[in-house]
């Protein structure tokens, strides 16, 4: 059977009631404390003094009838009942009660009094309907004991001890609430009206909707988790718009191939001519060649990016990757009539993987020729950059606005918002640059002005014990 659990606003407001139960439970015990401990022993306290008092004035006298009379007249005047007799006996008869159902005196307080000392009594009198409180007082003569003092009080209830004091306490009570409950209404909406709110957004960025956002009225922990939330939804939204622009953009990268190759086979179904066979199907290609080439580079972008590439690095003598790297380019610069010229420092050691190395120097050298303007000039330099091997690639082809220089290295970006197609670029070269240079702790940067043309750096951390 599957376990209900409370909500949230159920257990506060559980806590809530415990809280004002626990409290009122206090307030009753305080009370009652209160009543035991000051209203009682004060008055016990009270009786023990009027009773030793008033037996120390008879220390040594006789108990005559007129010792007696003011005694009595003692009673009438004061707050408290006293019984004065000769003999213990006679005390049955003129209190002839049960204190909880037991009689005054038993055999212990006998002993006690022949020893002197007083007895404190204290009990429910059925007779009286009241809770008394009293004492027996031993009064000495010259030879021994010539009579007892019985002094007691017909305790006040608790309701009439406080009764002055009950509209006091009613009003701050009352008052205490209110003020609490305005407290907890106020602490209510600041925790739950934001809580609701989020549920309503959680759904929202469910269904797919991420243009809402939370309004963060208070810098404590629930404006924390609504900011957090905020920049998820944001993240999500980011991350939904580079979906959708991802997807487009592999859609358009490859439906332009296919149809390349579609149309141009039709070409050749309709005409067979030697010439044209040869054209179309050299453009098919082409263009199979690029549709091979995009699908290798998203691969291994998604590789890259989910960390499943396992990369082999080893200490690497980073300039002879280089230079077999440029020697790739000759037939390529040889066309547009582009100058490579080549600064390696050749004592750089790095540790890296020389296959996905070969790969960053491919990506933007191929680049770099690509959109360099014919007969000019590509330069190449690998130098020694503090603890960096930092390779740079600077050529003069089309400058780069400024705007995009952040976007350089996303996927499918490309600064010829055309899409011309004679470079024959998938967009990916510089993502995959970024990728590997990530993976070797390196730092990618580029820079693009009319007076120094486009500039790409990689630097890559040099191995320190070969320095």
């Amino acid at each position: 059977m599957k376990r209900k659990n409370l909500t949230f606003s159920k257990k506060i407001i559980i806590l809530l009631l415990s809280s004002i139960g626990f409290t009122i439970l206090f307030s009753f015990f305080f009370i009652h404390y209160l009543y035991s401990k000051l209203y009682l022993t004060s008055i016990e306290e009270s009786i023990i003094y009027q009773g030793q008092r008033t037996a120390s004035h008879y220390h040594y006298g006789v108990l005559s009838e007129e010792i007696i009379e003011k005694i009595q007249w003692y009673n009438i005047v004061s707050e408290y009942e006293i019984i004065v007799v000769d003999d213990l006996d006679e005390l049955s008869t003129h209190f002839p009660y049960q204190i909880n159902t037991k009689s005054l005196l038993d055999s212990d307080d006998y002993e006690t009094l022949d020893k002197g000392k007083y007895v404190m009594k204290e009990g429910y009198v059925e007779e009286l309907d009241r809770e008394i409180l009293g004492a027996i007082f031993p009064i000495k003569g010259e030879f021994g004991l010539i009579g007892f003092i019985y002094i007691y009080v017909p305790l006040a209830a608790i309701q009439d001890v406080f009764k002055e004091s009950i509209p006091l306490l009613v009003g701050t009570g009352l008052i205490f609430f209110c003020l609490l409950f305005m407290i907890v209404w106020s602490f209510w909406r600041s925790l739950f009206t934001p809580l609701k709110q989020l549920e309503h957004h959680a759904v929202e960025v469910a269904n797919g909707n991420y243009e809402n956002r939370l309004a963060i009225r208070y810098d404590d922990e629930v404006g924390q988790v609504a900011k957090t939330f905020n920049m998820m939804t944001e993240s999500l939204e980011q991350h939904e718009l580079r979906q959708k622009e991802f997807i487009s953009n592999v859609v358009h990268e490859l439906r332009t191939p296919l149809t390349y190759v579609s149309g141009y086979t039709q070409a050749i179904k309709q005409d067979l001519s030697t010439v044209n066979k040869n054209k179309y199907l050299n453009t098919i290609e082409k263009e199979t060649e690029r549709l091979n080439k995009l699908i290798t580079d998203l691969v291994d972008l998604s590789h890259f990016q989910e960390g499943f590439n396992k990369m082999t690095k080893q200490p690497l003598a980073i300039a002879q990757v280089l230079l077999d790297t440029v020697d790739l380019f000759f037939i390529q610069s040889q066309k547009k009539n582009i100058q490579l010229k080549v600064t390696v420092d050749e004592e750089l050691i790095v540790i890296g993987d020389a296959k996905r190395i070969q790969q960053i120097f491919y990506n933007i050298i191929d680049n770099a020729i690509k959109y360099s303007k014919s007969d000019s000039d590509v330069l190449v330099s690998l130098v020694n950059d503090d603890d960096y091997a930092k390779f740079q690639v600077q050529n003069f082809g089309t400058v780069i606005d400024a705007e995009d220089i952040p976007h350089i290295g996303s996927r499918f970006f490309r600064t010829d918002k055309a899409r011309n197609r004679t470079t024959g670029g998938t967009g990916l070269g510089l993502s995959i640059v970024k990728e590997i240079t990530s993976l070797h702790d390196g730092h990618f940067s580029i820079t693009s002005d009319v007076n120094d043309g486009t500039i790409v750096t990689v630097q890559l951390p040099l191995l320190k014990d070969e320095i």
